[in-house]
């Protein structure tokens, strides 16, 4: 089954591409691969600081991550409403105008630009930990979801990228960032005696 092109009105530009079709999407994945790769080696590698840089205004990093994380996944759930609507795949819902195009980039960047922090506190204070299986689960979801997201990007840039590539892309990412959410602010908001702002 093939998936449809998004409805009219969400006109996108022209994609500008050295690669295409295939050759691009196995490029795209390539890049994602080895930007994940990095990230873990780096996490893993470098001596962690066990200190924060910042908290943004927070009592201590553990609560700015996770409101931060949960910021991002309410930015990524506008994410994946939109695209289905651009696609076409919500039922009884009209089809989607150029404002939910934009609705939908701009959520994306929002929830990329929100992510950094908490994805430089994790990498420089923290590193990349095997301490038991939750915290293993959290540092190869976290350095995959950048790769993910670095693979979707490029992956928008792909002329004829096969019809199921963004979406598959798109699906992993919203997953690993649900991943994500579920090893670290919902572990931290479930603890008690511990100030969750």
């Amino acid at each position: 089954m093939s998936i449809p092109e998004p409805t009219a009105g969400t006109a996108a530009p022209p994609r500008r591409s050295i690669l295409s079709g295939s050759t691009g999407l196995a490029g795209a994945v390539l890049v994602g691969a080895v930007i994940a790769v990095a990230l873990g080696v780096y996490g893993r590698e470098h001596a962690p600081a066990r200190r924060p840089l910042y908290t943004l205004g927070f009592s201590s990093p553990l609560p700015m991550k996770a409101w931060l994380t949960t910021i991002v996944l309410i930015l990524v759930l506008v994410q994946l409403l939109t695209a289905l609507w651009m696609w076409g795949r919500l039922p009884g819902v009209k089809s989607a105008g150029p404002v939910v195009s934009i609705v939908h980039r701009w959520s994306g960047t929002a929830a990329f630009v929100v992510s950094l922090p908490v994805a430089f506190h994790c990498l420089w204070a923290l590193g990349f930990s095997t301490a038991d299986t939750r915290v293993l689960v959290h540092s190869v979801a976290g350095c995959t979801f950048y790769g993910a997201y670095a693979a979707k990007m490029l992956g928008l840039r792909v002329k004829s990228l096969p019809g199921w590539a963004l979406p598959v892309l798109g699906g992993l990412v919203f997953s690993l960032l649900v991943l994500l959410w579920l090893t670290a602010a919902l572990w931290f908001f479930t603890r008690s005696g511990i100030p969750h702002v």
